[in-house]
């Protein structure tokens, strides 16, 4: 099973079938692991992602940025476009259901986070590798957006152990973390 639709359809059955408690539980332990890196600790902006069911749970993080004083950005889902646009919100209630049924904050360029404004993007997948190659959901919307970051903003992906794996498939416009954080 190496081509990526094989894996995305592999994977996406282990996040459906895995234990509730167990996501909870190991999305703590994640998350005290993420607030433990450096490059997060000097964190001035973060952009985050609202986690889907059976992944990662980011809420937890989001809560705690803002307690430590963070600004927080969230992606504006563009599908016409195909990108995403960091949007700074300041509670998660600023959230309303966008593409793909996932919450996103509502428009408005008034906050709209600069790309090079950002100190840290942490980014979802489906599976990860020991190189810190991702396997996202197949749309290109964060190998795109990826792209654009400059070598000092901190690329951080999430992920349950079962999600690690020896090496994926990569192809030139995919873009590898720099960290990926297990549990």
């Amino acid at each position: 099973m190496k081509d990526k639709s094989s894996l995305r359809a592999y994977y996406l059955k282990l996040l459906r079938e895995q234990d509730k408690e167990q996501c909870v539980r190991k999305s703590r332990l994640i998350a005290e692991q993420f607030w433990q890196l450096p490059a997060i600790q000097k964190a001035r902006h973060i952009l985050f992602y609202v986690s889907m069911p059976g992944e990662v749970d980011t809420s937890a993080m989001i809560d705690r940025a803002f307690y430590f004083g963070k600004r927080v950005a969230l992606p504006i889902v563009e599908q016409n476009q195909r990108k995403l646009i960091p949007t700074f919100i300041s509670s998660m209630k600023d959230l309303q259901k966008g593409a793909y049924g996932i919450l996103q904050p509502a428009a408005d360029p008034q906050k709209t986070a600069a790309v090079k404004d950002l100190d840290a993007v942490v980014v979802p997948g489906l599976a990860f590798d020991r190189r810190h190659n991702r396997l996202g959901r197949g749309a290109g919307y964060y190998d795109r957006f990826l792209s654009t970051l400059s070598d000092r903003v901190a690329t951080i992906g999430l992920a349950f152990d079962f999600q690690l794996t020896e090496s994926l498939p990569v192809e030139a416009h995919d873009r590898r973390l720099q960290h990926v954080i297990a549990g």
